[in-house]
């Protein structure tokens, strides 16, 4: 008989006692800062065991294993301590052994490069295997892809998985054995032995590959290099037939460093011989199918006329299409499964709240199913769901350090931009608000190609905690809602983005919720330009700009995206022309009026932190108000409790100063 659960366990104490009415800055903090209880979560392949991935401490992930039969209490078995890597998930490769990945940076003299590495594990956390080639001591350059896992389960194997392996070319001097192929293939690889065979041989060009729910490399994905070793704006797919070993020529998109073009297959059905592609449909990205065979054509599977239909839902240990989903107000899921569909529709409806339903694991039968329900005012608890007894039982919340908060509401909203176009938006309250002459803050979302959408966000709900009220506008350059609305991206057509985003914060004043004396802008990545390039358009309208790891000069932009395979893509998406020196904040510094912070990591790769202090040395040497916050060994993200507790300290401290003089 299966156990309950109990979440105590799982806290590693006691559960949270009610919030106090009154609360430092420092005690606000603590809590928003906090990294997730649970970072990542997995089912066995009997549904009788979970693994989960949980903070240990600074730079510390452990991993912990639970079975469900037993007394259903949590056992560390690994932890993983390094500065400038993480544990980022574990997946069961058996019943008794699960294959874990290592994720970092390094510094390349003064350029971070990301790495990842795989390793198999015991469930009693003995007989851990490197699953990534060692590299040799011959070796021509860095193995930084560790490798993918593409199968779980091959058909007729035991113990083995199929992963991609990059083949690196090695010194040949005084010796017959280095290796003379480069590129990416494929292994399959023996998780209790380590032992492995080739697949796929390498492929210089490829970047992926995709197996069928067989086990059965089924698709190669090429991007062939352009001048210089830079990755081509040019992507082709190929299939092969179930018993073939030769590749044809599926479809060919066009990308840039954000976006692409054309017919995107992602997963396969081997029972139909279909795989699953994303392509335009009237302006909107849909789902459709194609046969894996010569002259096959797409079929239209999934549309929508209002919200691009972007992501896949997929189940199970052999990643089963079992439907997609799209964002309006709310992120929907669209069923092809009509078992799953009546599941999800009668978890909603039951659940407190009417929260939004994840299926994120499954045992091998997918009897039982490992769910995760969440909403704005939710930050998820996980759950097990037993079909045969139609049962749901309560596993381990997401964030246990938040309970017995009251969290914020997150309101959809629209509002007119300069041009009378309505723009799309949420707005969040603090707690208890009349939601009049508040302080408010406009957070504009990264990307530019994203959007923000429905749900639990603990930025936001730091912000309401400290009684700000927030807006989060998805302006003209957002995906998720078509084509037109994206436009030419949020660099190449800046005035309109930005327009956008200062259109929300006139609208806050206009509507009477926000304090015209205590308007802040707040960003991050994208958003940090947004933020800053809004003094550009207009800047007397916010009173104090916050940019966490914000581009500030598109040409510098493209200058350092130069030192990457991706350079020519990332080139492409800035573009040319006028737009480029009037879109960069950092060139327009004699219009900034509004004191200005800046916070980055050192260590990211999606922004280079020279962005911010080359930003930051502008401001001052113009005599700008500007403070530059910089962190050590800390990535885009700035996902350490430590950082993100101080980060936070300082934008608050930042914005109650400056908002109240």
């Amino acid at each position: 008989m299966r156990k309950r659960l109990l979440t105590s366990f799982l806290l590693g104490g006691a559960l949270v006692a009610p919030i106090a009415q009154a609360e430092t800055l420092e005690e606000t903090a603590t809590v928003f800062g906090m990294r997730e209880a649970i970072l990542d979560i997995s089912l066995s392949p009997s549904g009788n065991q979970i693994a989960y991935i949980a903070p240990a401490g600074h730079s510390t992930e452990a991993v912990f294993i639970v079975d469900l039969n037993g007394n259903a209490e949590p056992k560390p078995i690994i932890q993983f301590s390094e500065e400038n890597a993480e544990l980022t998930e574990c997946d069961w490769a058996t019943e008794t052994r699960f294959v874990c990945e290592v994720a970092g940076i390094l510094k390349d003299g003064s350029t971070p490069v990301s790495f990842s590495r795989l390793l198999a594990i015991g469930a009693d956390g003995s007989e851990a295997k490197l699953l990534t080639q060692r590299t040799s001591s011959r070796a021509l350059g860095f193995r930084q892809n560790g490798g993918d896992i593409i199968a779980l389960d091959l058909e007729g194997e035991q113990d083995k998985i199929l992963m991609t392996r990059q083949w690196i070319k090695e010194v040949s001097i005084n010796t017959r054995l280095a290796n003379e192929e480069e590129g990416l293939g494929v292994d399959e690889v023996d998780v209790v032995s380590g032992r492995r065979s080739k697949l796929e041989r390498p492929d210089e060009n490829a970047v992926a590959y995709i197996a069928d729910e067989d086990g059965r490399v089924r698709m190669k994905v090429r991007q062939p290099d352009a001048v210089g070793g830079m990755l081509s704006d040019r992507r082709l797919f190929y299939f092969r037939k179930p018993d073939s070993r030769s590749w044809e020529l599926l479809s060919r998109i066009e990308v840039d460093s954000q976006t692409y073009s054309g017919l995107y297959p992602v997963a396969i059905n081997s029972a139909e011989n279909i795989a699953y592609a994303f392509a335009s449909h009237n302006g909107y990205e849909a789902l459709y199918t194609i046969p894996l065979e010569e002259g096959g054509e797409p079929s239209l599977l999934l549309s929508r006329e209002d919200a691009d239909v972007d992501r896949l839902i997929r189940i199970g240990r052999d990643r089963r299409v079992v439907g997609a989903s799209y964002a309006t107000e709310r992120r929907e899921n669209a069923y092809i499964d009509t078992e799953l569909k009546t599941l999800s529709d009668g978890l909603r409806q039951a659940l407190p709240g009417k929260p939004l339903i994840t299926i994120i694991g499954a045992s091998s039968d997918e009897n039982i199913l490992m769910i995760v329900a969440s909403s704005d005012t939710d930050p998820g608890m996980t759950y097990l769901y037993d079909k045969g007894s139609r049962r749901l039982e309560p596993l381990l919340p997401l964030r246990n350090h938040m309970d017995g908060r009251t969290l914020s509401e997150m309101k959809p909203v629209t509002f007119p931009a300069s041009d009378g176009v309505e723009v799309p938006g949420y707005l969040t309250l603090p707690p208890g608000s009349d939601g009049k002459n508040l302080p408010t803050i406009v957070l504009p979302h990264g990307g530019p190609s994203s959007r923000d959408e429905w749900g639990f966000d603990w930025l936001v709900q730091f912000f309401a905690a400290r009684g700000y009220a927030v807006l989060q506008p998805n302006y003209r350059g957002s995906s998720g809602y078509g084509s037109d609305w994206f436009g030419k991206n949020g660099f190449q057509a800046w005035q309109t983005a930005i327009g956008d985003v200062n259109g929300a914060g006139r609208w806050m004043v206009s509507q009477g919720i926000a304090d015209p004396d205590k308007l802040a802008i707040v960003g991050w990545s994208y958003g940090g330009y947004a933020a800053l390039q809004s003094q550009v358009l207009d800047a007397s309208l916010y009173k104090a700009v916050v940019a966490i790891a914000p581009v500030t000069d598109l040409e510098q932009l493209r200058s350092e995206s130069m030192r990457y395979t991706s350079g020519r893509l990332v080139d492409s998406f800035i573009g040319r022309g006028d737009h480029v020196r009037a879109g960069s904040p950092g060139r327009n510094i004699d219009a900034f009026k509004s004191p200005v912070l800046l916070v980055h990591g050192d260590l990211d790769l999606n922004v280079d932190v020279n962005q911010s202090r080359v930003m930051h040395d502008r401001l001052e040497d113009a005599d700008k108000a500007v403070k530059y916050i910089e962190f050590e060994n800390v990535a885009h993200s700035l996902d350490a409790t430590k950082v993100r507790y101080e980060m936070l300290k300082e934008i608050d401290t930042f914005l109650s100063t400056n908002m109240a003089n």
